[in-house]
């Protein structure tokens, strides 16, 4: 057993290796140079879809089974052009069950591919929703972030977009319906009451799917239904704001990386603490043991993951560039010998 790290910067993208300890790590890259990597996923067959970004080229798909050496696709994600649209970053990519291949975009649209990434459809149904008119924007911008798929139901699918909130479809992404039921507004809407919330990621039990997890702007939120109704879960954490939601493969465990507000967007008094929850959700507990305590970067919301290993690795990286590594289930970490440029997303493999 090996772990494959693969760490998205805005200035391409690093490979960390490591055998089943953890202990040492082969820092390669970089790779795509010039390109912005901000999502990365395993495919079906096991290969890799990166979401790639280039101020000269645009938003794009790098697929192939060496990661190392991925090709662009020539069917990336685009809206028609009879909708003056933009397409700039593809945000999230998720390979469901049944083979197909979500991608969340920017400005806020999904995709569905079903040949393993060489070419992608619009998912219509949500986005060309009535309110569509009425999405606003978060602070990064109009995005479409946050992906689960049903491993037990193929046509049930949720899709987090900022700062709209979270949607469900139960039929394959021909009809949607919000999900945001005791979530505060971010943005009201008269017209359309059911958006203008600010989601900052989703997790979700895969043995359990309708147990869903969400990172809000206006705090942390679970449901048990999913998503027709949220309830608060903060107890232990020392503020509401964060981006990054991970859950450990092997025993569900939670993390969380808070912030100290929208305004500072940095962690509290300059500790980086990862926070945990080993009950749903429920309570939560600082996990920082070996983490800086003068740091005021933050950790995007696709820059952490956990590798399914028992004891669960987890891993993150910051803006700052810095990546560190828990091979423990959060109580230890220690960072890697490397500062890397901003990170955008970070995926772990055991393979």
């Amino acid at each position: 057993m090996s772990v494959q790290l693969l760490i998205g910067t805005d200035k391409g993208a690093f490979l960390c290796r490591s055998d089943g300890a953890r202990r040492n790590w082969k820092i390669e890259g970089p790779y795509y140079k010039g390109w912005k990597v901000t999502a990365a996923e395993r495919s079906a067959d096991g290969g890799w879809l990166l979401g790639t970004a280039s101020h000269v080229y645009g938003a794009a798909i790098h697929a192939g089974r060496d990661v190392t050496n991925l090709r662009q696709v020539g069917g990336t994600p685009r809206y028609a052009e009879s909708l003056k649209r933009p397409l700039t970053e593809v945000w999230r990519i998720v390979a469901a069950k049944d083979g197909a291949c979500y991608a969340g975009v920017m400005e806020a649209g999904l995709f569905r591919s079903t040949d393993g990434g060489e070419s992608w459809a619009p998912v219509d149904g949500l986005n060309e929703h009535p309110s569509r008119g009425k999405w606003q924007p978060g602070n990064g911008g109009l995005c479409a972030h946050s992906i689960l798929t049903d491993p037990k139901n193929s046509r049930r699918i949720w899709c987090g977009i900022s700062a709209v909130g979270v949607w469900r479809s139960d039929d394959g992404g021909d009809r949607w319906q919000a999900c945001n039921s005791g979530v505060p507004h971010a943005l009201e809407d008269k017209d359309f009451p059911e958006i203008g919330f600010c989601v900052h990621a989703l997790q979700s039990d895969p043995a359990a799917p309708e147990r869903i997890w969400r990172q809000d702007h206006l705090g942390m939120f679970r449901s048990t239904d999913a998503g027709a109704s949220w309830e608060r879960i903060e107890s232990g954490l020392p503020s509401r704001f964060g981006f990054p939601l991970a859950r450990s493969r092997s025993d569900g465990a939670l993390y969380a990386v808070p912030l100290e507000s929208d305004e500072y967007r940095f962690p509290k008094d300059g500790r980086l603490s990862v926070y945990r929850s080993r009950n749903d959700g429920q309570s939560w507990e600082a996990a920082d043991r070996g983490l800086p305590r003068d740091c005021y970067a933050s950790v995007l919301r696709g820059a952490m993951d956990t590798d399914g290993m028992n004891p669960c690795g987890v891993y993150f990286g910051t803006t700052a560039g810095d990546v560190f590594v828990s091979t423990d289930g959060g109580d230890s970490w220690a960072a890697l010998p490397v500062r890397l440029p901003r990170v955008m997303c970070v995926r772990a493999v055991a393979v």
